[in-house]
């Protein structure tokens, strides 16, 4: 079953130097219907006004990715971890037993990102930052994964997830398949996923199927999460 969520229809806050558009229940938005799609919880499509961001604040058992549609944030924890993350690249923070972090846009442009949180799959666990580059190329028989709980991906997380991204092309149709639960968000372009068409912005909720087929229309650059199908008992 696929649920086509629009940008349009997204609930969100703008707080001035903080626009964002929330695929699911977050902070003052909550909709019954929109809690979480197994144990992905949280997507914020934020934009960052230049010279501003998150002032130091602290999370606990929390897979926290940050994707960076375009500009850059830049990281700092209580960790003594530091780094910049420009777009088209990915930052990952398995928040475990507590870490205090500040995300700041040093940029002189407006900076575009998806903030995702997943749920843990241990709890109490010591607090891990990473980032990785991106391949930039147009992908040919399969996205790009970058995150993943077993070690086959750049960047780790505390979960039995997967995040796959990429450019596509309408020459290059792709089949894509599905372990557990499923959500595709359309970065930029647009793509027909199976019979439903999605344009920037956009999110496609993905249960209960095995496969998808990914035409872009006539370019796109999308990212699918993988999660568990059920949220674990805590």
């Amino acid at each position: 079953m696929l649920t086509h969520h629009a940008y349009g229809d997204l609930g969100g806050a703008d707080h001035g130097w903080l626009n964002a558009k929330h695929h699911f229940s977050f902070a003052n938005y909550v909709d019954p219907q929109k809690m979480s799609h197994g144990e992905l919880l949280v997507i914020n499509d934020d934009l960052i006004a230049p010279a501003t961001g998150f002032d130091p604040h602290p999370h606990r058992d929390m897979e926290i990715i940050t994707y960076v549609r375009r500009g850059a944030i830049s990281h700092q924890d209580n960790q003594g971890n530091r780094g910049r993350t420009s777009a088209g690249n990915v930052q990952v923070m398995s928040a475990g037993s507590g870490i205090v972090h500040a995300e700041y846009n040093l940029e002189a442009e407006e900076t575009s990102l998806y903030q995702i949180w997943i749920t843990p799959k241990q709890h109490g666990i010591t607090p891990v930052w990473d980032m990785a580059e991106c391949p930039t190329e147009p992908v040919v028989e399969h996205l790009n994964l970058l995150v993943s709980g077993d070690g086959t991906a750049p960047l780790q997380i505390n979960q039995d997830a997967r995040i796959y991204a990429g450019r596509i092309t309408a020459a290059q149709p792709l089949r894509h398949a599905i372990k557990g639960k499923a959500y595709v968000l359309v970065s930029d372009g647009s793509v027909q996923v199976n019979e439903m068409l999605a344009h920037k912005g956009d999110g496609i909720a993905i249960s209960d199927e095995t496969a998808i087929t990914l035409q872009a229309a006539p370019t796109a650059e999308i990212l699918i999460i993988e999660v568990p199908g059920m949220i674990a008992a805590r």
